[in-house]
Protein backbone atom coordinates (compact mmCIF):
# COMPACT_ATOMS: atom_id res chain seq x y z
CA UNK A 1 0.00 0.00 0.00
CA UNK A 2 1.21 3.40 -0.63
CA UNK A 3 0.19 6.69 1.66
CA UNK A 4 0.47 9.69 0.27
CA UNK A 5 0.10 13.14 2.61
CA UNK A 6 0.13 16.40 1.12
CA UNK A 7 1.11 20.25 2.62
CA UNK A 8 1.78 23.57 1.56
CA UNK A 9 -1.73 24.93 0.79
CA UNK A 10 -3.02 27.98 1.86
CA UNK A 11 -4.31 31.73 0.84
CA UNK A 12 -2.54 33.74 -1.05
CA UNK A 13 -3.07 36.64 -3.48
CA UNK A 14 -4.08 36.66 -7.05
CA UNK A 15 -0.47 36.60 -8.98
CA UNK A 16 1.18 35.01 -6.16
CA UNK A 17 3.07 31.70 -5.78
CA UNK A 18 2.38 28.55 -3.52
CA UNK A 19 4.52 24.98 -3.43
CA UNK A 20 2.69 22.02 -2.42
CA UNK A 21 4.45 19.09 -1.40
CA UNK A 22 3.34 15.33 -1.34
CA UNK A 23 5.61 12.90 0.78
CA UNK A 24 4.80 8.75 -0.14
CA UNK A 25 5.35 6.48 1.94
CA UNK A 26 4.77 2.77 2.19
CA UNK A 27 5.41 0.54 -0.88
CA UNK A 28 6.44 3.38 -2.32
CA UNK A 29 9.44 1.23 -4.52
CA UNK A 30 5.98 0.03 -6.38
CA UNK A 31 5.11 4.18 -7.41
CA UNK A 32 5.20 4.76 -10.86
CA UNK A 33 3.82 8.38 -11.79
CA UNK A 34 2.75 10.81 -9.30
CA UNK A 35 0.73 13.83 -9.90
CA UNK A 36 -2.08 16.39 -8.65
CA UNK A 37 -5.54 16.92 -9.06
CA UNK A 38 -8.07 19.15 -8.28
CA UNK A 39 -11.58 19.71 -7.21
CA UNK A 40 -13.85 22.68 -6.75
CA UNK A 41 -17.17 21.94 -4.75
CA UNK A 42 -19.85 20.64 -6.94
CA UNK A 43 -17.27 19.39 -10.10
CA UNK A 44 -15.48 16.53 -10.75
CA UNK A 45 -12.19 15.82 -9.77
CA UNK A 46 -9.79 17.26 -12.63
CA UNK A 47 -5.96 16.75 -13.93
CA UNK A 48 -3.60 19.67 -13.04
CA UNK A 49 0.14 18.01 -13.67
CA UNK A 50 1.65 14.27 -13.69
CA UNK A 51 5.20 12.98 -13.76
CA UNK A 52 5.91 9.49 -14.37
CA UNK A 53 8.91 7.47 -13.02
CA UNK A 54 11.29 8.41 -15.99
CA UNK A 55 10.80 12.05 -15.46
CA UNK A 56 8.13 13.06 -18.22
CA UNK A 57 5.64 15.63 -17.39
CA UNK A 58 2.32 16.84 -18.60
CA UNK A 59 -0.35 19.99 -17.60
CA UNK A 60 -3.44 20.33 -18.19
CA UNK A 61 -4.19 23.55 -20.58
CA UNK A 62 -4.95 25.53 -17.82
CA UNK A 63 -2.52 25.57 -15.60
CA UNK A 64 0.14 25.07 -18.81
CA UNK A 65 3.41 28.12 -18.24
CA UNK A 66 2.17 28.46 -14.83
CA UNK A 67 2.29 25.39 -12.82
CA UNK A 68 5.40 23.05 -12.49
CA UNK A 69 5.96 19.55 -11.25
CA UNK A 70 8.83 18.15 -9.34
CA UNK A 71 9.89 14.57 -8.00
CA UNK A 72 12.53 14.31 -5.47
CA UNK A 73 12.97 10.14 -5.92
CA UNK A 74 15.18 10.16 -2.57
CA UNK A 75 13.05 11.94 -0.72
CA UNK A 76 9.84 10.18 -2.08
CA UNK A 77 8.42 13.47 -2.47
CA UNK A 78 6.41 15.27 -5.35
CA UNK A 79 5.96 19.33 -5.63
CA UNK A 80 3.32 21.39 -7.29
CA UNK A 81 4.77 24.88 -7.78
CA UNK A 82 2.51 27.16 -8.79
CA UNK A 83 3.14 30.96 -10.44
CA UNK A 84 0.75 33.78 -11.19
CA UNK A 85 -2.36 31.74 -9.06
CA UNK A 86 -5.93 32.96 -10.58
CA UNK A 87 -8.90 33.03 -8.52
CA UNK A 88 -9.83 29.81 -11.09
CA UNK A 89 -6.64 27.91 -9.55
CA UNK A 90 -9.40 27.94 -5.91
CA UNK A 91 -9.95 24.42 -5.50
CA UNK A 92 -9.05 21.18 -2.94
CA UNK A 93 -5.64 20.16 -4.42
CA UNK A 94 -5.06 16.53 -4.28
CA UNK A 95 -1.96 14.10 -4.29
CA UNK A 96 -1.88 10.78 -6.70
CA UNK A 97 0.25 8.34 -7.13
CA UNK A 98 -0.13 4.87 -9.50
CA UNK A 99 1.55 2.44 -8.19
CA UNK A 100 1.34 -2.37 -7.88
CA UNK A 101 -1.48 -1.70 -6.12
CA UNK A 102 -3.39 0.67 -7.85
CA UNK A 103 -4.19 4.81 -7.26
CA UNK A 104 -3.77 6.03 -4.49
CA UNK A 105 -4.54 9.41 -3.00
CA UNK A 106 -3.84 12.33 -0.47
CA UNK A 107 -6.39 13.87 2.23
CA UNK A 108 -6.57 17.14 -0.06
CA UNK A 109 -5.05 20.69 0.76
CA UNK A 110 -7.01 23.80 0.14
CA UNK A 111 -5.63 26.39 -2.11
CA UNK A 112 -7.38 29.48 -2.12
CA UNK A 113 -6.71 32.41 -4.63
CA UNK A 114 -8.44 35.55 -3.72
CA UNK A 115 -7.68 38.85 -2.50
Amino acid sequence: QVQLVESGGGLVQPGGSLRLSCAASGSIFSINAMGWYRQTLGKQRELVATISSGGTTDYADAVKGRFTISRDYAKNTVYLRMNSLKPEDTAVYYCWGSSYYGSSWGQGTQVTVSS
